[in-house]
């Protein structure tokens, strides 16, 4: 055992010395980092955000010793990091290393601290590494604090304002009730919690501008994947919900995304306007954008986009749209399935007869060959009065029909040469990025919505597209009036 012991000893002291050497302390072997800034954007005051993660890498050809990381701002700092598994306290953390060739992952969260103030409140911080041979690294860390009003199962029982000075939060439903009306006033933000609804038994009214348009959204400020937030998926809240008692609701210059239904009318006396939406926006919805049922309505210069239902869902009533822009390319499973557009005069053994559809100036199309349904009731004799004129129509290319006037068909059989081929998605520029989630439903010079509007109509409606461009004398159907390219000068 003594031999033994004695042959040992030298192979421990150059095991030992061998071990040393696998670390380097030159300042020439530095890290590298898979990000030099961080990011948090926009997040809510007092509310812890969720975990992003960075890659610190070492190329050299030994291990890196890494005795100090550490935040300049220490415990004050908004942030809290761990690095490869150990957590910061205070701030601050000791003998950390990176074998050669390898790396160690860093993850972050930020709670920023309300400030009762009412604009953002921007915060930044470093997050200091320091090798062996004491050479110093930094990550910046950045993030913008949002106060909010928190509102929880509040009614709105008499009449209320409310302004732009802070984004109010739902964590519940707000309901307004009978005989009391909300006003928004522009620029007024509305982040609505899971599943939180704006159920309206009163009066709405938005007053937004083209400047400063009403938002209504979920509440998450983080994001899906990198360049993919959350406010861009479907089913973030409740909707909008306007009850069989409520009249006389004006919503213009609104932004309503993201939810499950977007804005739905329940069944009421059609002698009396229940709503009239104008220059606004219902986009990226589980289910139905727009969903009447028996109940009067005016739509104008509006975008209804991406729906996982039907953009626009009609069940008897008087319904009138004028320059809109009806387009269904919704990307995610989990829809009920519709259409751009689907009407009927009938809701399965209901009679619902539909008094008035009259569609002008407006663009109705999608991802689908048929992009508009409409279902008559055999069994009755109800109304069924439908008028399409002037209008942009993904479906087969209708003849000889008092329902439609004055119609251009959206569809690959009415594309006679390549030069005319522009249809469904083509009709938009800039390409929709399917990645990023990003819609952009301004017409292509090549549309044949271009100029083909009628000019009358547009004059003694909206003179101005949503956005406040001039419509020109040949005015295009839809929301939007294109952009002329130099070519078209």
């Amino acid at each position: 055992m003594r031999y033994l012991l004695l042959f040992l000893l030298p192979a421990l002291l150059l095991t030992s010395c061998l071990k040393d050497d696998a670390y380097t302390a030159s300042p020439n072997d530095r890290l590298a980092f898979s990000k030099d800034t961080v990011a948090f954007d926009t997040i809510l005051s007092g509310e812890p955000t969720k975990t992003y993660s960075f890659m610190v890498y070492n190329h050299a050809d030994k291990a890196l010793r890494i005795p100090s990381v550490s935040l300049q701002k220490g415990q004050d700092s908004p942030f809290r990091v761990n690095v490869d598994g150990s957590a910061l306290v205070g701030g601050s953390g000791t003998d950390f290393e990176i074998a050669r060739k390898d790396s160690m992952v860093v993850y972050l969260m930020a709670n920023v601290p309300e400030k009762d103030t009412d604009l953002p409140v921007s915060y930044e911080d470093k997050l200091v590494f320091t090798t062996e041979a004491g050479t110093s690294q930094e990550v910046v860390l950045t993030a913008s604090g949002q106060d909010v009003i928190t509102l929880k199962e509040r009614h709105i029982q008499a009449d209320e304002t409310w302004s732009a000075r802070r984004p109010y939060r739902i964590m519940d439903s707000l309901v307004v009730d009978r005989g009391a009306t909300l006003t928004l006033e522009p620029g007024t933000c509305l982040m609505f919690h899971s599943k939180a609804q704006l159920i309206v038994h009163g009066r709405l009214v938005v007053n937004g501008s083209a400047s400063a348009p009403v938002t209504m959204r979920g509440d998450r400020l983080d994001y899906m994947f990198t360049r993919q937030p959350y406010d861009r998926t479907p089913g973030l809240w409740g909707g909008i919900i306007l009850k069989e008692e409520s009249y006389d609701n004006h919503i213009n210059y609104a932004d309503i995304h993201s939810s499950t239904n977007g804005l739905q009318i329940d069944s009421c006396d059609i002698g009396r306007r229940t709503l009239t939406l104008e220059n606004s926006i219902i986009h990226n919805t589980t289910h139905h954008g727009l969903n009447l049922r028996m109940a009067s309505a005016y739509v104008g210069n509006c975008q209804l986009t991406n729906a996982g239902g039907d953009c626009v869902h009609v069940r008897g009533g008087d319904l009138q749209m004028v320059h809109c822009t009806i387009a269904r390319f919704y990307l995610f499973t989990g829809g009920s399935g519709g259409a751009a557009i689907d009407f009927a005069n009938y809701d399965g053994e209901e009679r619902l007869p539909l008094q008035r559809l009259d569609i002008t100036n407006s663009i109705i199309t999608g991802y689908q060959s048929d992009e508009m349904m409409g279902n008559f009731n055999k069994r009755y004799d109800d109304a069924f009065n439908y008028h399409f004129d002037h209008c942009l129509i993904n479906t087969k290319e209708i003849k000889n029909d008092e329902h439609f006037t004055n119609c251009l068909w959206d569809t690959d059989e009415s594309s006679s040469t390549a030069s005319d081929a522009v249809v469904r998605d083509k009709n938009f520029t800039p390409d929709f990025d399917t990645e990023t989630l990003t819609f952009t439903f301004m017409l292509s010079p090549r549309s044949k919505a271009v100029g083909t509007a009628d000019a009358t109509v547009t004059a003694a409606t909206y003179p101005l597209d949503r956005l406040g461009t001039p419509r020109t004398i040949a005015p295009d159907m839809g929301c939007y009036q294109h952009k002329a390219e130099a070519s078209d000068q």
